[in-house]
């Protein structure tokens, strides 16, 4: 299946019915009267977060919705029947944007399960039925159905994950992934392997947490360098952000500071988040190209970072276990700032 975390679609919500014009024709009913029915109310957009979807995909293909319009009344006081609603359903962590210069946020569907009445359909029209006064006792008129309301909108991505992974191309991001999880994500011994963000489900020691790799990030992303930081919004709502540096790279410390402030310049809190930093590919670094990278580290002010190894394995258990600890801060922080209520994790 092919990702894609950007859409932009058509939405129109059906009409409301036209009121009906009828008259009683009853045999020894004298002066029947007016009893022409209201039309129906058109068919409303819903938008609806489904599980199991994971890309905007299906947009790409079908990008005009339309519900259907109210039916018209009916002789005998009867009422069209309404329109179907037409439910949208689309990934949990989907924004709806207007389509403007600002992109202005209108919904955001983060939860599963979650609906969201978008645009109404029309009222129906009303009948001859409602018309009739003491003075007008066989109207004629009637009224249209309401027209629905259309409107063109951007579909916005932001996967759900609990520990998003950031790093320089080829810092061994999906080699750590396809170890942790079963995502089998592709490696290659070039930048820009990963192309699109992959997610996986890590399961350690009776715990279970969706760890998000998104692509590769170089100096200058903010400003579109590379393949830019568009894929940064896929790691905005993650509680825990884990940092891989090459350790055999030529300058760790540097490659740090690097991506550092590209989550600076991105902003939405990136910056803020807590973090994990870890050396990979340890096993291809002498112990002191270690010292060095992890003193090059600390001098930033970050605290010692682990090392590992995810093509041997060596150190992925004990960053495992620092991962799940600090999950597991978060979520007690989260319990005693709140009311009781927390958005849904996959945790």
């Amino acid at each position: 299946m092919h990702f894609l975390d950007q859409a932009k679609i058509f939405l129109r919500s059906g009409a409301g019915g036209p009121g009906a014009v009828s008259f009683r024709r009853e045999k020894y009913i004298e002066y029947g009267g007016p009893d022409g029915g209201e039309g129906g109310k058109g068919g409303d957009i819903v938008f609806e977060a489904v599980p199991g979807l994971n890309t905007l995909i299906d947009f790409r293909y079908t990008q005009h919705f339309r519900a259907p319009r109210g039916k018209g009344g009916a002789g005998s006081n009867r009422t069209g029947a309404g329109g179907e609603d037409l439910v949208i359903k689309v990934p949990v962590g989907t924004q709806i944007l207007a389509d403007d210069e600002d992109r202005t946020l209108l919904a955001d569907l983060a939860e599963v399960g979650q609906r969201l009445v978008f645009l109404k359909g029309g009222d129906g029209g009303r009948g001859n039925a409602s018309y009739k006064t003491s003075t007008n006792r066989a109207p004629r008129q009637h009224q249209q159905g309401w027209p629905g309301e259309e409107l063109w909108v951007w579909l916005r991505l932001k996967l759900l994950a609990d520990v998003g992974l950031v790093g320089l191309p080829n810092a061994g991001k999906s080699t750590f992934l396809n170890r942790t999880t079963n995502a089998a994500a592709k490696v290659g011994d070039y930048p820009f392997t990963t192309l699109r963000p992959q997610l996986g489900v890590v399961r350690h020691k009776g715990r279970e947490f969706v760890l998000a790799d998104i692509p590769g990030l170089i100096e200058g992303a903010a400003e579109g360098a590379g393949i830019g930081d568009r894929f940064l919004g896929h790691v905005e709502r993650c509680k825990l952000l884990l940092h891989l540096v090459d350790a055999a790279g030529d300058d760790p410390g540097e490659a740090y500071a690097v991506i550092r402030s590209e989550l600076e310049a991105y902003g939405a809190g990136l910056e803020a988040k807590a973090e994990v930093v870890a050396l990979s590919r340890a096993d291809l670094a002498d112990p002191d190209a270690l010292g060095a990278a992890k003193a090059a580290i600390r001098s930033i002010g970050r605290g010692d970072p682990l090392i590992i190894s995810a093509a041997t394995g060596d150190g992925v258990d004990a960053l495992l276990d620092t991962i799940v600890e600090k999950l597991g801060e978060d979520r007690g922080a989260e319990q005693q700032e709140g009311t009781g209520e927390r958005a849904w994790s996959p945790l």
